[in-house]
């Protein structure tokens, strides 16, 4: 089969229930597997990406319309999400507004246009695959956006600015003046990036590749829609905080309080 995938013209209903995985273990190393979600409505692309992510040691759930993806949403825990936008039921938008943060999404559409991608990466996603694809090309972002995941090797929990913002990389939580910030994975990695090292002035390109994934058009300005929506988030606070290097990027205006 081409290493390429374009849209095919028949599918079928596939019962969430009977494909639900529960976390798996690796039996080469006894660790527990990371899972993708796959949620697509073309019964062909969807057993491709099936077999791609599960040679690439990947476990994997599948859904065939946004119903199921929302119950299985609910049902488990998935590392990421492959998420079609095109479904019958649901607009993917709303499924991936509905994602609990920390959990990363790539979506996968036919709906090329640098407004509908901007659109996706302000709705939350973490990268943005056009069909037809290389399902090698998906493995590769996949395992990219899985490894910018937190871990426990990430470093302890940090305050900022006299300890109004708080970051804890591990236990995957930010708050501001003790309030919970609610973030996509985006604004997440992006929060996670500036505060990783204050004052350094980080370029759009660098941010892309920390957050967005590959550069392609439009995702340079993409990332001026997440700091604009984590800006938002922060308050009042949003634009002392995370300040413009004109003409360059962005960098975390605090100073650590350790």
């Amino acid at each position: 089969m081409p290493d390429t995938v374009r849209r095919p013209m028949r599918h079928d209903t596939v019962s969430s229930a009977s494909h639900r995985l529960r976390r798996c273990v690796d039996p080469a190393d006894n660790e527990p597997m990371q899972t993708v979600l796959v949620v697509e409505d073309e019964r062909d692309i969807r057993e491709l990406l099936r077999r791609y992510l599960g040679r690439a040691g990947l476990a994997v759930i599948v859904a065939a319309t946004g119903a199921e993806a929302l119950l299985e949403l609910e049902a488990t825990q998935p590392d990421l999400v492959l998420l079609d936008l095109g479904l019958p039921d649901v607009d993917g938008v709303e499924i991936l507004e509905r994602a609990a943060p920390g959990i990363p999404v790539i979506v996968l559409t036919a709906r090329a246009g640098v407004p509908d991608r901007i659109a996706g990466l302000r709705a939350g996603a973490d990268d943005y695959v056009i069909k037809p694809f290389s399902p090698t090309e998906v493995i590769l972002r996949v395992k990219a956006v899985l490894a910018r995941r937190p871990c426990g090797g990430q470093p302890q929990a940090r305050s900022f600015d006299h300890g109004r913002l708080r970051v804890d990389p591990v236990r995957h939580r930010a708050c501001h003046d003790g309030v919970p910030l609610s973030l996509t994975p985006s604004e997440w990695n992006l929060l996670v990036t500036l505060t990783g090292t204050p004052g350094r002035v980080f370029s759009r390109h660098e941010l892309v590749e920390r957050i967005g994934g590959s550069l392609l058009d439009g995702y340079e300005r993409g990332v001026d829609s997440h700091v604009k929506n984590l800006r938002h988030k922060l308050g009042p606070d949003g634009q002392h905080l995370i300040e413009t290097v004109i003409g360059f990027g962005y960098r975390l205006g605090a100073q650590a309080d350790d």
